[in-house]
């Protein structure tokens, strides 16, 4: 029986070396917001990235200043801070 993960983590880098770890707990929750918001707006618009479980709590940021992203599956609870 293989492991599922509990989330994942998703590494934004962004233009002028940034960093900001956001979390989803599904890929096809990432891949929704992925293909739906960051991948269809215009390089300088603004575009939402939630931040936390909370609906109300976002990162906004201009959908051309994301460079990269990378996607970490987490096998354990989220730890806070």
């Amino acid at each position: 029986m293989s492991r599922q993960p509990s989330r994942y983590a998703i590494h934004l880098m962004l233009a002028g070396g940034h960093q900001e770890v956001v979390h989803f707990r599904s890929l096809e929750a990432f891949q929704q917001w992925y293909g739906g918001v960051l991948t269809v707006a215009a390089p300088e618009a603004f575009v939402n990235v939630p931040i936390s479980d909370l609906e109300a709590e976002y990162l906004v940021v201009r959908a051309g200043s994301v460079l990269g992203l990378r996607v970490e599956p987490l096998y354990s609870a989220l730890e806070e801070d």
